[in-house]
Protein backbone atom coordinates (compact mmCIF):
# COMPACT_ATOMS: atom_id res chain seq x y z
CA UNK A 1 0.00 0.00 0.00
CA UNK A 2 2.82 2.38 0.92
CA UNK A 3 4.68 1.43 -2.27
CA UNK A 4 1.57 2.27 -4.33
CA UNK A 5 1.23 5.70 -2.68
CA UNK A 6 4.90 6.50 -3.26
CA UNK A 7 4.56 5.44 -6.91
CA UNK A 8 1.48 7.65 -7.33
CA UNK A 9 3.24 10.56 -5.64
CA UNK A 10 6.24 10.22 -7.94
CA UNK A 11 3.94 10.19 -10.97
CA UNK A 12 2.24 13.40 -9.81
CA UNK A 13 5.60 15.06 -9.17
CA UNK A 14 6.80 14.06 -12.65
CA UNK A 15 3.60 15.30 -14.31
CA UNK A 16 3.66 18.60 -12.43
CA UNK A 17 7.32 19.12 -13.33
CA UNK A 18 6.63 18.42 -17.01
CA UNK A 19 3.60 20.73 -16.92
CA UNK A 20 5.70 23.57 -15.47
CA UNK A 21 8.38 23.05 -18.13
CA UNK A 22 5.77 22.97 -20.88
CA UNK A 23 3.89 26.05 -19.64
CA UNK A 24 6.94 28.20 -18.84
CA UNK A 25 7.11 29.70 -22.37
CA UNK A 26 3.41 30.53 -22.12
CA UNK A 27 4.09 32.32 -18.84
CA UNK A 28 6.89 34.36 -20.42
CA UNK A 29 4.70 35.28 -23.39
CA UNK A 30 1.83 36.31 -21.15
CA UNK A 31 3.81 38.46 -18.70
CA UNK A 32 5.76 40.07 -21.56
CA UNK A 33 2.52 41.03 -23.28
CA UNK A 34 1.42 42.91 -20.14
CA UNK A 35 4.63 44.92 -19.76
CA UNK A 36 5.40 48.35 -21.20
CA UNK A 37 8.12 48.25 -23.83
CA UNK A 38 10.75 49.82 -21.54
CA UNK A 39 10.37 46.90 -19.09
CA UNK A 40 10.92 44.19 -21.68
CA UNK A 41 14.39 42.64 -21.57
CA UNK A 42 16.05 39.26 -21.34
CA UNK A 43 17.21 39.89 -17.80
CA UNK A 44 13.66 40.56 -16.55
CA UNK A 45 11.65 38.23 -18.77
CA UNK A 46 10.65 36.05 -15.79
CA UNK A 47 9.67 39.00 -13.61
CA UNK A 48 6.10 40.12 -13.21
CA UNK A 49 5.24 43.55 -14.69
CA UNK A 50 5.42 46.49 -12.29
CA UNK A 51 2.20 47.77 -13.85
CA UNK A 52 -0.26 46.01 -16.12
CA UNK A 53 -0.42 47.56 -19.58
CA UNK A 54 -3.04 46.35 -22.08
CA UNK A 55 -2.02 48.79 -24.81
CA UNK A 56 0.00 46.04 -26.53
CA UNK A 57 -3.19 44.02 -26.99
CA UNK A 58 -5.09 46.93 -28.51
CA UNK A 59 -2.19 47.67 -30.86
CA UNK A 60 -1.82 44.01 -31.86
CA UNK A 61 -5.56 43.66 -32.44
CA UNK A 62 -5.66 46.84 -34.52
CA UNK A 63 -2.87 45.58 -36.76
CA UNK A 64 -3.93 41.93 -36.91
CA UNK A 65 -7.71 42.37 -37.01
CA UNK A 66 -8.13 42.23 -40.82
CA UNK A 67 -5.77 39.26 -41.04
CA UNK A 68 -7.69 37.40 -38.33
CA UNK A 69 -10.79 37.77 -40.48
CA UNK A 70 -8.81 36.53 -43.49
CA UNK A 71 -7.90 33.44 -41.48
CA UNK A 72 -11.56 32.81 -40.68
CA UNK A 73 -12.51 33.30 -44.34
CA UNK A 74 -9.86 30.69 -45.15
CA UNK A 75 -10.21 28.16 -42.37
CA UNK A 76 -13.99 27.74 -42.19
CA UNK A 77 -14.69 26.86 -45.86
CA UNK A 78 -11.44 24.89 -46.22
CA UNK A 79 -12.27 22.81 -43.14
CA UNK A 80 -15.87 22.17 -44.18
CA UNK A 81 -14.99 21.26 -47.77
CA UNK A 82 -12.08 18.99 -46.87
CA UNK A 83 -14.19 17.24 -44.22
CA UNK A 84 -17.12 16.65 -46.60
CA UNK A 85 -14.92 15.48 -49.46
CA UNK A 86 -12.88 13.29 -47.12
CA UNK A 87 -16.09 11.78 -45.73
CA UNK A 88 -17.32 11.03 -49.24
CA UNK A 89 -13.99 9.45 -50.20
CA UNK A 90 -13.91 7.41 -47.00
CA UNK A 91 -17.48 6.27 -47.60
CA UNK A 92 -16.72 5.11 -51.14
CA UNK A 93 -13.41 3.44 -50.29
CA UNK A 94 -14.80 1.59 -47.26
CA UNK A 95 -18.35 0.63 -48.32
CA UNK A 96 -18.46 0.81 -52.13
CA UNK A 97 -15.17 -0.84 -53.01
CA UNK A 98 -14.40 -1.31 -56.68
CA UNK A 99 -11.56 -2.81 -58.69
CA UNK A 100 -8.40 -0.84 -57.94
CA UNK A 101 -9.88 0.96 -54.93
CA UNK A 102 -7.08 -0.19 -52.63
CA UNK A 103 -4.46 1.02 -55.12
CA UNK A 104 -6.26 4.37 -55.41
CA UNK A 105 -6.38 4.68 -51.63
CA UNK A 106 -2.66 3.92 -51.36
CA UNK A 107 -1.84 6.50 -54.01
CA UNK A 108 -3.95 9.09 -52.17
CA UNK A 109 -2.08 8.40 -48.94
CA UNK A 110 1.21 9.32 -50.62
CA UNK A 111 -0.11 12.89 -50.64
CA UNK A 112 0.42 12.99 -46.87
CA UNK A 113 4.16 12.62 -47.33
CA UNK A 114 4.74 15.20 -50.07
CA UNK A 115 6.63 18.18 -48.57
CA UNK A 116 5.08 21.58 -49.16
CA UNK A 117 8.35 22.93 -50.54
CA UNK A 118 8.50 20.39 -53.36
CA UNK A 119 5.24 21.54 -54.97
CA UNK A 120 5.41 25.31 -54.49
CA UNK A 121 6.56 26.19 -58.02
CA UNK A 122 4.03 24.01 -59.92
CA UNK A 123 1.33 25.02 -57.43
CA UNK A 124 1.92 28.74 -58.01
CA UNK A 125 2.00 28.20 -61.77
CA UNK A 126 -1.29 26.30 -61.61
CA UNK A 127 -2.98 28.94 -59.45
CA UNK A 128 -1.80 31.66 -61.84
CA UNK A 129 -3.27 29.74 -64.78
CA UNK A 130 -6.73 29.64 -63.13
CA UNK A 131 -6.52 33.22 -61.78
CA UNK A 132 -6.53 32.19 -58.11
CA UNK A 133 -3.01 33.27 -57.19
CA UNK A 134 -2.83 36.01 -54.52
CA UNK A 135 -6.31 35.17 -53.27
CA UNK A 136 -7.94 33.46 -50.32
CA UNK A 137 -9.87 31.25 -52.75
CA UNK A 138 -6.59 29.86 -54.10
CA UNK A 139 -5.39 29.17 -50.57
CA UNK A 140 -8.68 27.42 -49.77
CA UNK A 141 -8.29 25.20 -52.85
CA UNK A 142 -4.71 24.36 -51.85
CA UNK A 143 -5.63 23.32 -48.31
CA UNK A 144 -8.66 21.34 -49.43
CA UNK A 145 -6.61 19.31 -51.92
CA UNK A 146 -3.66 18.90 -49.55
CA UNK A 147 -6.00 17.87 -46.72
CA UNK A 148 -7.83 15.15 -48.67
CA UNK A 149 -5.34 12.32 -47.94
CA UNK A 150 -5.54 12.66 -44.14
CA UNK A 151 -9.30 13.33 -44.05
CA UNK A 152 -9.92 10.36 -46.36
CA UNK A 153 -7.81 8.13 -44.11
CA UNK A 154 -9.64 9.28 -40.98
CA UNK A 155 -13.11 8.73 -42.43
CA UNK A 156 -12.23 5.46 -44.13
CA UNK A 157 -11.04 4.00 -40.85
CA UNK A 158 -14.08 5.40 -39.06
CA UNK A 159 -16.55 3.99 -41.59
CA UNK A 160 -14.80 0.62 -41.58
CA UNK A 161 -16.23 0.09 -38.07
CA UNK A 162 -19.83 0.56 -39.27
CA UNK A 163 -21.46 -2.83 -40.02
CA UNK A 164 -21.97 -3.59 -43.71
CA UNK A 165 -25.39 -5.03 -42.84
CA UNK A 166 -26.69 -1.49 -42.29
CA UNK A 167 -25.65 -0.53 -45.82
CA UNK A 168 -27.17 -3.70 -47.28
CA UNK A 169 -30.44 -3.11 -45.44
CA UNK A 170 -30.58 0.45 -46.76
CA UNK A 171 -29.97 -0.80 -50.31
CA UNK A 172 -32.80 -3.31 -49.97
CA UNK A 173 -35.08 -0.48 -48.82
CA UNK A 174 -34.24 1.40 -52.01
CA UNK A 175 -31.81 3.98 -50.61
CA UNK A 176 -29.49 5.50 -53.18
CA UNK A 177 -25.74 6.05 -52.94
CA UNK A 178 -26.15 9.63 -51.72
CA UNK A 179 -29.20 8.73 -49.65
CA UNK A 180 -27.22 6.19 -47.62
CA UNK A 181 -24.42 8.72 -47.15
CA UNK A 182 -26.77 11.50 -46.04
CA UNK A 183 -29.18 9.50 -43.86
CA UNK A 184 -26.90 6.84 -42.37
CA UNK A 185 -23.20 7.63 -42.68
CA UNK A 186 -23.22 11.31 -41.75
CA UNK A 187 -25.39 10.93 -38.59
CA UNK A 188 -23.20 8.04 -37.43
CA UNK A 189 -19.95 9.93 -38.00
CA UNK A 190 -20.51 13.17 -36.08
CA UNK A 191 -17.58 12.41 -33.78
CA UNK A 192 -15.47 11.69 -36.86
CA UNK A 193 -16.39 15.06 -38.30
CA UNK A 194 -15.38 16.73 -35.03
CA UNK A 195 -11.98 15.02 -35.08
CA UNK A 196 -11.37 15.97 -38.71
CA UNK A 197 -12.64 19.53 -38.19
CA UNK A 198 -10.36 20.14 -35.21
CA UNK A 199 -7.40 18.61 -37.05
CA UNK A 200 -7.96 20.65 -40.19
CA UNK A 201 -8.85 23.86 -38.38
CA UNK A 202 -5.68 23.73 -36.32
CA UNK A 203 -3.38 22.80 -39.21
CA UNK A 204 -4.79 25.38 -41.62
CA UNK A 205 -4.89 28.16 -39.02
CA UNK A 206 -1.25 27.60 -38.03
CA UNK A 207 0.10 26.95 -41.56
CA UNK A 208 2.64 29.50 -42.77
CA UNK A 209 4.44 28.43 -45.97
CA UNK A 210 1.44 28.28 -48.32
CA UNK A 211 0.01 31.44 -46.78
CA UNK A 212 3.17 33.50 -47.27
CA UNK A 213 3.77 32.35 -50.85
CA UNK A 214 0.25 32.25 -52.29
CA UNK A 215 -1.35 35.39 -50.81
CA UNK A 216 -0.41 39.05 -50.84
CA UNK A 217 -0.60 41.59 -48.03
CA UNK A 218 -4.34 42.22 -48.48
CA UNK A 219 -5.36 38.59 -48.13
CA UNK A 220 -2.66 37.15 -45.87
CA UNK A 221 -3.81 35.06 -42.86
CA UNK A 222 -2.95 36.03 -39.33
CA UNK A 223 0.16 33.86 -39.01
CA UNK A 224 1.89 35.73 -41.83
CA UNK A 225 0.78 39.07 -40.41
CA UNK A 226 2.14 38.02 -37.01
CA UNK A 227 5.56 37.51 -38.58
CA UNK A 228 5.32 40.93 -40.24
CA UNK A 229 4.35 42.46 -36.90
CA UNK A 230 7.95 42.23 -35.71
CA UNK A 231 8.98 45.03 -38.07
CA UNK A 232 12.42 45.61 -39.52
CA UNK A 233 14.08 48.00 -37.02
CA UNK A 234 12.91 47.67 -33.41
CA UNK A 235 10.91 44.64 -32.32
CA UNK A 236 8.17 45.56 -29.88
CA UNK A 237 8.21 42.29 -27.99
CA UNK A 238 5.21 43.14 -25.84
CA UNK A 239 3.10 43.73 -28.97
CA UNK A 240 4.56 40.62 -30.60
CA UNK A 241 3.67 38.47 -27.59
CA UNK A 242 0.17 39.96 -27.39
CA UNK A 243 -0.29 39.22 -31.08
CA UNK A 244 0.88 35.64 -30.58
CA UNK A 245 -1.69 35.10 -27.84
CA UNK A 246 -4.46 36.64 -29.95
CA UNK A 247 -3.49 34.47 -32.92
CA UNK A 248 -3.50 31.33 -30.77
CA UNK A 249 -6.84 32.11 -29.09
CA UNK A 250 -9.20 30.63 -31.77
CA UNK A 251 -7.49 27.23 -31.83
CA UNK A 252 -7.40 27.21 -28.03
CA UNK A 253 -11.14 27.92 -27.88
CA UNK A 254 -11.81 25.14 -30.39
CA UNK A 255 -10.01 22.61 -28.18
CA UNK A 256 -11.72 23.90 -25.03
CA UNK A 257 -15.19 23.70 -26.57
CA UNK A 258 -14.78 20.51 -28.62
CA UNK A 259 -11.97 18.78 -26.74
CA UNK A 260 -14.13 16.08 -25.17
CA UNK A 261 -15.64 15.24 -28.57
CA UNK A 262 -12.14 15.09 -30.04
CA UNK A 263 -11.05 12.50 -27.47
CA UNK A 264 -14.30 10.59 -27.94
CA UNK A 265 -13.75 10.52 -31.69
CA UNK A 266 -10.19 9.26 -31.28
CA UNK A 267 -11.40 6.49 -28.97
CA UNK A 268 -14.08 5.57 -31.48
CA UNK A 269 -11.29 4.63 -33.88
CA UNK A 270 -11.54 7.45 -36.40
CA UNK A 271 -7.75 7.70 -36.67
CA UNK A 272 -6.90 4.12 -35.85
CA UNK A 273 -4.96 1.95 -38.26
Amino acid sequence: MVAIKISTLLKYILLITLAIIFLSPVYVIFVTSLKPLDEVSLSTMWALPTSIDFSSYSQAFEELGPNVMNSFYLVIPATVLSALLGAMNGYVLSKWKFRGSEILFTVMLFGMFIPYQSILIPLIQFLRSIDLYNSIAGLILTHVVYGLPITTLMFRNFYANIPDTMIEAAKIDGASFLGIFRRIMIPLSITGFVVVAIWQFTNIWNEFLFAVTITNSDSQPVMVALQNLSGSQIVQWNVQMAGALLAALPTLLVYIILGKYFVRGLLAGSVKG
